[in-house]
């Protein structure tokens, strides 16, 4: 597991979306840094899980069992991080879905339902999420170097450096590159108010998500050339380190950015 410089958590409660891959790296890795950390997942099992890993290595977590694209739902949920912890100092939204199996696909194929199934998941899900995390920071005092909350988004390499062989999921390059406007936007707003917002998109990240390009001798073959940093998949504790920095106080200064963490897929031919 990751573990960064120790305590730059402590104090602190980072309110996490999702409780596999990506999220869960950096759930332990906050955890491990002294962080409260509360997880929001549509799967009780795997948010349960997760949490008990980050108790069990000596961290605070507690969950939510929660639809992130319900906007009841993620109400409740952040309420319930509230009453928990008293506080919410950084949102790491990182769930989100592949619509393949929904109807994404090349736009000519695609279908209706897997276009809005998508943007759902994937970008009103952000939406819903940072609109209710950020009307609970604007009621915070600030804090000693004056600020209010962290948001980090997660967006994908694919809103900016497509891939038509592989890769043509149309919907979800339109969900990530909104999320990536989306993002500046916010920043620009709220950075006044002492709120930092700013995303990550990754390249493909050995995920659950992933699973069928993970599997797909052709595709492997393909991303050992696009993202030779990693030579094939990007371990998702790779990953750990850019959303922490942007989570944390050691980017006090950084709003409104996209950080590609890619292994090299946007400057290599594939």
């Amino acid at each position: 597991m990751i573990r960064g410089r120790a305590g730059r958590f402590i104090g602190r409660t980072c309110l996490i979306t999702g409780s596999t891959g990506m999220a869960a790296s950096a759930a332990r890795a906050i955890g491990a840094e002294g962080g409260t950390v509360f997880i929001v997942s549509r799967t009780p099992g795997h948010a349960e899980a997760l949490a008990g890993m980050i108790i069990a290595d000596g961290g605070s977590a507690a969950w939510y069992a929660a639809d992130v694209t319900r906007e009841s739902e993620v109400e409740a949920a952040v309420e319930a991080c509230l009453v928990r912890t008293g506080r919410i100092d950084a949102v790491f939204s990182a769930a989100g879905i592949s619509g393949r199996r929904f109807g994404d696909g090349p736009l000519d194929a695609a279908t209706l339902e897997g276009w809005e199934t998508v943007m759902a998941a994937n970008a009103t899900s952000q939406f819903l999420v940072c609109r209710a995390v950020i009307r609970r920071m604007l009621e915070q005092a600030p804090d000693a170097m004056g600020g209010r909350g962290v948001v980090l988004t997660m967006s994908s390499t694919l809103a900016t450096s497509p891939s038509p062989k592989h890769f043509a999921t149309h919907a979800y390059a339109a969900s990530k590159g909104a999320i990536e406007a989306f993002t500046r936007a916010a920043a620009a707003f709220y950075a006044p108010l002492g709120i930092r917002v700013n995303a990550i998109a990754p390249a493909l990240v050995a995920t659950p998500m992933t699973r069928r390009a993970q599997d797909d001798p052709e595709v492997r073959a393909y991303l050992a050339r696009k993202q030779p940093l990693a030579g094939g998949p990007i371990d998702p504790e790779a990953v750990t380190p850019a959303a922490l920095f942007l989570l944390s106080d050691d980017a006090r200064m950084v709003t409104g950015q996209v950080i590609a963490v890619d292994g090299g897929w946007s400057v290599s031919e594939g």
